[in-house]
């Protein structure tokens, strides 16, 4: 059981997939070397449940994050965080990222406060990340805190409030300014915030109007914009927040468009029965970038473990066909405590590259023509027919190439850990 399959099956499956696609005018080889290029952001607080590591002196509450299950030996440590996320880095093929918030700060036990964190507090982040040559993104954390326990932080009506959340942000610009010039590479910070109301407020225009204020005082400080790419993300509903919720998709879109930062788009931050691959060449057709938060909601933001389910297929099919693979910075977001969350960063992961591999090795041209020539029967016959081509045998190939287990190999390997390290916590 779960077995590596030997390299010539491997290659023996690859090859008679690699002439199936041929036929249809797919160039198998040019796909793996696509997928290759795409950078993957893992989040750090699958790991954890959300806990972060922050030292505190005033009890808080959750601010709207809630990671719901009791799976045995979460992270409690940097060490063994980082310790798991190696783990799961060692099961997944491909170009990958990591993705930290300011709550993950290492501070040698002292309380430091949010608006006053500085890139030292990130230096064991910078050079774990350093020695495993990947890039690391972040994010200030508004939530979770005693200045955010009603519920408002960058819209608050109390000026200093809404001043100590100011001075969070730019210090974590400066952190990710930091991070980038480390790796020499743009580091994305990525803004969302909790603030909202329960139920039917009266003044809905105030605090949007504070909000887009803190959003200019934020992004006027001196940072090289060439190492902090900012981003900021909307929300349909949070809990706490399920009648009102001031960074909408709306009031970000607006902000977006008229400013240089990015918008995300988080997959989970819309009506449940929403989905954003529409969205995708709307935005680019007016921003040269976008951010994703790749998630997975069941009724409501739930934040499941992504899977490759159609959301995901024609998410990356639009942006594969769209020529936008580029002008995509591609994250995670979702945080399941009820299973082994090794297993959720790989499952998640490779989800997400099973889907831009789905889409690469779909015949774009071939059905652009059909569509342009009004052959609607055979572009649809042509979709239905790729639904059973062998994408797993292409997939198989690329775990090979990269040296990480093919197939459900990878579970033996998780397994292994899980009783060898988590459980003995």
């Amino acid at each position: 059981m779960f077995k590596q399959p030997t390299k010539a099956v491997i290659q023996r499956r690859y090859e008679a997939a690699r002439l199936q696609y041929r036929d249809l005018g797919v160039d198998t080889e040019a796909a793996l070397s696509r997928l290759q290029s795409v950078p993957i952001s893992l989040h750090c607080w699958q790991g954890d449940d959300v806990r972060g590591f922050e030292v505190r002196d005033q009890a808080v509450t959750g601010g709207g994050i809630m990671a719901t299950g009791n799976y045995p030996g979460a992270a409690r440590s940097p060490d063994q965080l980082r310790a798991d996320a190696d783990k799961a880095i060692s099961l997944i093929p491909g170009k990958l990222r990591f993705n930290l918030h300011a709550i993950y700060a290492e501070t040698a036990g002292k309380v430091v406060e949010r608006d006053q964190l500085q890139p030292q507090h990130f230096a064991a982040w910078m050079a774990w990340a350093k020695a495993r040559g990947i890039c690391l993104d972040f994010n200030p954390t508004f939530f979770a805190h005693p200045k955010a326990n009603d519920g408002y932080t960058l819209s608050h009506a109390d000026e200093s409030i809404r001043s100590f959340w100011v001075r969070h942000a730019i210090a974590c610009r400066r952190i990710a300014e930091a991070m980038g010039r480390s790796q020499k590479a743009p580091c994305v910070l990525n803004h969302w915030i909790p603030d909202g109301a329960k139920d039917q407020p009266i003044d809905r225009w105030s605090p949007r109007r504070r909000l887009a204020q803190s959003l200019d005082e934020m992004f006027a400080a001196k940072v090289n914009t060439t190492y902090c790419k900012d981003a900021v993300e909307s929300k349909l509903f949070g809990i706490g927040s399920e009648d009102y919720v001031v960074g909408s998709h709306e009031f970000y879109l607006g902000y977006a468009l008229t400013h240089p930062q990015m918008l995300c788009l988080d997959m989970g931050h819309f009506h449940p029965t929403e989905t954003i691959h529409d969205k995708i060449s709307s935005v680019l057709t007016f921003k040269p970038d976008l951010l994703l938060h790749v998630s997975r909601g069941i009724r409501w933001d739930s934040d499941h473990v992504v899977i490759l389910n159609d959301d995901i297929r024609c998410l990356f099919q639009q942006i594969v066909r769209g020529d936008a693979l580029e002008r995509v910075n591609i994250a995670l977001d979702f945080f399941d405590a009820s299973i082994n969350r090794i297993g959720a960063w790989v499952i998640g992961t490779r989800a997400v590259q099973k889907g831009i591999l789905n889409a690469l090795l779909e015949p774009c041209g071939l059905l652009a023509d059909m569509e342009a020539a009004g052959d609607m029967a055979s572009k649809l016959a042509v979709l239905e027919e790729l639904k059973t081509f062998p994408v797993g045998a292409v997939w198989d190939m690329y775990c090979l190439n990269r040296g990480v287990p093919a197939g459900t190999a990878w579970i033996a390997d998780m397994q292994a850990y899980d009783k060898d390290v988590i459980r003995q916590r």
